[in-house]
């Protein structure tokens, strides 16, 4: 994961797709398409691979900040089926308009409190949460009241969540050059967004 938020990081945000090794001529075709010549101010680059079954399949998820857009670029790649007789990769691209974004979460775990001193924050694991309602979630359960022996029904009660975007590093799995990456970038994000 890289993540850089200096003026016109186009190269760099190149040069850390090609470093993943993951696809790169097809990830950057999709980043750039979505990306349609704006000036890059600031990205991430989160190359993860995950098992599924008895196979390892890859991902990449590309973030990137212009000036006016949030850009989210995410490539899966998937074995031969029914459909395609070849290995192939599909990429999702999405932007949003930073006036859009409602909400920018970041949720820092730090390990063993008690030693720290001040300074930097030791953050061990960061998650990255965006929010601008293009995915809503309700999570419903049966409502209830104290009573043990009621057996009245109260309906239900739940949760609304606007959790669009989420991305999570750890320090042990992705290396702590990682997580300073996200924290830099959701700075870089929570600047430009302010009201």
């Amino acid at each position: 994961m890289r993540s850089l938020t200096t003026q016109d990081s186009a190269p760099e945000l190149e040069a850390a797709i090609e470093k993943t090794g993951y696809y790169p001529q097809v990830v950057k075709a999709g980043v750039a398409a979505a990306v349609a010549g704006e000036q890059v101010v600031s990205f991430l680059v989160h190359h993860e691979p995950t098992i599924d079954r008895d196979e390892v399949r890859r991902h990449i998820t590309v973030v990137v900040l212009t000036p006016s857009r949030l850009i989210l670029c995410h490539t899966d790649e998937h074995p031969a089926d029914e459909m395609l007789p070849e290995p192939y990769t599909s990429t999702s691209t999405e932007a949003i308009s930073l006036t859009s974004v409602k909400s920018v979460v970041v949720n820092r775990m730090i390990a063993n409190p008690a030693s720290f001193s001040g300074g930097l924050l030791p953050t061990s694991e960061a998650v990255l949460t965006v929010g601008w309602g293009g995915i809503s979630r309700i999570d419903l359960e049966p409502a209830g009241c104290v009573d043990p022996d009621c057996d009245a029904d109260h309906g239900y009660t739940g949760v609304l969540a606007s959790d669009d975007f989420s991305l999570r590093v750890s320090s042990a799995a992705d290396g702590q050059p990682a997580v300073d990456a996200l924290l830099a970038f959701a700075d870089s994000l929570s600047t430009r967004t302010q009201a």
